[in-house]
């Protein structure tokens, strides 16, 4: 079996959350979304699971924190292009996300800018060129 990855992320407004990560690229996954949760996946391996904070609240008994506040880690996704990357940055802040709370770089083989979601989670969308890291 192929290894899968799953980003959990307290939200406060699951809707709100979950149209803006279907604007940045998401499909629902039908399967695992709920009043309390939706299941945003990215890839076949790739997948967020936004839960209420009542119901993230049963899977620790740690406070949740801040993440406007305090940065606890960047959470990366590739994209097929520059313009990719821009375009994504553009959906979600038409969905209710905040464009460029870190500064864009552009290094000639890699591109990124980053994209703070409704609850204030910090995402990176970048580009490499191929050719480049050869």
């Amino acid at each position: 079996m192929s290894k899968m990855i799953f980003v959990n992320l307290p939200v406060r407004d699951l809707q709100a959350a979950t149209n803006f990560y279907l604007a940045v690229g998401g499909t629902l996954n039908p399967q695992f979304s709920n009043d309390q949760a939706s299941s945003i996946m990215f890839s076949d391996s790739i997948g967020v699971m936004l839960l209420t904070h009542q119901h993230y609240g049963q899977f620790t008994t740690r406070q949740i924190g801040n993440a406007r506040r305090d940065s606890q880690m960047l959470i990366a996704l590739t994209a097929g292009s520059k313009d990719e990357v821009n375009a994504t940055i553009e959906k979600g802040v038409a969905a209710g996300g905040r464009a460029d709370p870190n500064p864009a770089q552009d290094l000639g083989f890699m591109y990124n800018r980053h994209i703070e979601d409704p609850d204030g989670y910090v995402w990176e969308f970048l580009w490499m060129n191929p050719a480049a890291m050869q």
